[in-house]
């Protein structure tokens, strides 16, 4: 299961409206590579075989969860430094996150001088943007060296902005690749910046987390394993891993053995969705279903697991909340296209009354 490809994908009406995630890098350094790995559920080798982007190439990526934007894959010969090429106000301007992809295998400091003034660019258009800096292809590469590249980017590039004048801008590196769950894991941080209802969720997953004995709690977009969200306990790298394959696994049994429609994006996946995994650490994965593009992934010690009866209790409510925040933000939505729709009319009916 994957997200349409954007041919396939009629362009929305309001998509300029829509947050946006701006990827950007040198050449080959792997921005298509992410993109088909992550919302298109490529296997990894088969990127090796992908055309080199010669266009910007904007895809819709909507869900029936909280995932509502647009992603955009820039050539790497597009810098956006030349205001006179680009127009600047509308690449930069719109609410969402800028992604710059350096190689990690690769001389990196033509890499920074690139971010360096694509930063300072789109900072000077529009501050309240994420910035982001993907250090890719990580696998294969020593960890002390992965730490001390880690440095080296945040301090260069840091640094280099300070001296263009750019003094209140923050960075998030990560370090991924994408034959491991760094980079699943590193756009579910970028893509949680840009969900309005986040510190709701967040609030809520952990009232259910100190209520029901869990010790660690996700809220998964199951098509992408991005993590919406999760509770304030600190996310541990090799458990995060186990849940998306956990997901994997269940989605692969839903779509065999479920009672869907086959026309219908993950039918399979329904209210009866579940999935229990026992580890050998005396800890139990617990998966449920929210609705068929979202999922609760729970973590609970053995012990804990024995009150399992108050956690699907719990379970239920949280369960409600989270579809009545999707329900609530469907209604808002709508609102907002009926008031332009209604603006749109009246601005007819002002013109055809000026018309002789």
């Amino acid at each position: 299961m994957a997200y349409p490809s954007p041919s396939d994908v009629p362009v929305a009406e309001n998509m300029d409206s829509q947050p946006r995630i701006l990827l950007l890098g040198l050449r080959s350094s792997g921005k298509s590579s992410i993109q088909k790995v992550v919302f298109h559920k490529m296997p990894p080798g088969d990127t090796m075989n992908l055309e080199s982007t010669n266009q910007i190439v904007k895809e819709d990526i909507t869900s029936g969860s909280f995932i509502q934007f647009q992603i955009w894959d820039c050539p790497g010969q597009n810098d956006f430094s030349d205001s006179s090429l680009y127009d600047l106000d509308y690449i930069f301007g719109t609410r969402g996150a800028l992604i710059f992809v350096i190689d990690a295998q690769d001389d990196c400091n033509e890499a920074l001088r690139m971010l360096n003034r694509v930063f300072t660019n789109a900072y000077n258009v529009n501050k309240n943007l994420k910035f982001e800096v993907f250090i890719h292809k990580i696998d294969g590469i020593p960890e002390d060296q992965k730490l001390e590249l880690q440095r080296y980017i945040l301090y260069t590039a840091s640094e280099e902005l300070k001296e263009s004048g750019i003094h209140g801008l923050h960075l998030s590196i990560h370090l991924t690749s994408i034959y491991d769950h760094t980079i699943f894991e590193a756009f579910s941080k970028v893509v949680q910046k840009l969900v309005k209802s986040l510190s709701v969720l967040e609030n809520m997953l952990t009232m259910f987390s100190n209520n029901s004995g869990v010790d660690k709690v996700f809220l998964f977009d199951i098509v992408s394993k991005i993590y919406i969200a999760t509770d304030v306990n600190q996310v541990e790298n090799e458990l995060y891993e186990l849940c998306c394959d956990m997901i994997d696994v269940t989605l692969d049994i839903s779509c065999v053995y479920g009672e869907g429609d086959d026309d219908v994006e993950n039918s399979g996946f329904d209210h009866e969705s579940g999935a229990l995994i026992r580890l050998n650490t005396n800890f139990v994965l617990y998966l449920r279903e929210v609705n068929r593009h979202l999922a609760v992934v729970c973590i609970i010690s053995d012990t804990n697991f024995q009150r399992r009866g108050t956690i699907d209790y719990n379970f239920g409510i949280l369960r409600k909340k989270i579809n009545d925040i999707l329900e609530a933000n469907k209604n808002l939505e709508k609102l907002k296209n009926n008031s332009a729709a209604v603006e749109d009319a009246n601005g007819d009916d002002d013109l055809s009354n000026n018309v002789c």
